[in-house]
């Protein structure tokens, strides 16, 4: 069974209904939850999607958004190891870089994500949710 790692927007993709996003998104958190595949996070993101969220709309609305999203997915340790990891690292974006080596360090096959292009020399598999629908049907699921 896939282990994905779920980056910021494609949540911020379900959570604010965002347009043409919304439905491949909702379709991956659709397979989340029936056990299909394993759904996982870091620290950071839930804190980036609370402070996104709470500005548009409530900090009501995000909680309970946040409290949704708890309940489908799992959020993975970050520690002093992986923000070295981080530091030393070529990553442009700081914050692609711990969310990189957080997912690798729990064995994560996929990194899914719009950003691709923040994780050019990933050693996993980074892609869309739209191309991870593809790829997880496409391997007869």
């Amino acid at each position: 069974m896939h282990r994905v790692f779920i980056d910021s927007d494609i949540i911020l993709d379900v959570l604010a209904h965002r347009g043409k996003f919304y439905k491949p998104a909702a379709k991956l958190f659709t397979l989340i939850d029936k056990g299909s595949v394993f759904g996982f996070t870091s620290p950071i993101v839930f804190a980036n999607i609370h402070y996104i969220l709470s500005k548009l709309a409530s900090q009501k609305q995000a909680i309970r958004g946040l409290r949704k999203l708890r309940y489908l997915i799992s959020i993975l340790s970050t520690d002093e190891k992986i923000i070295d990891l981080a530091l030393d690292s070529s990553f442009i974006d700081f914050e692609d870089a711990i969310q990189y080596y957080t997912a690798k360090s729990h064995e994560i096959n996929f990194i899914i994500t719009r950003n691709k292009k923040h994780y050019k020399k990933s050693e996993i598999s980074v892609c869309t949710a739209e191309e991870y629908l593809n790829i997880w049907t496409a391997q007869g699921n």
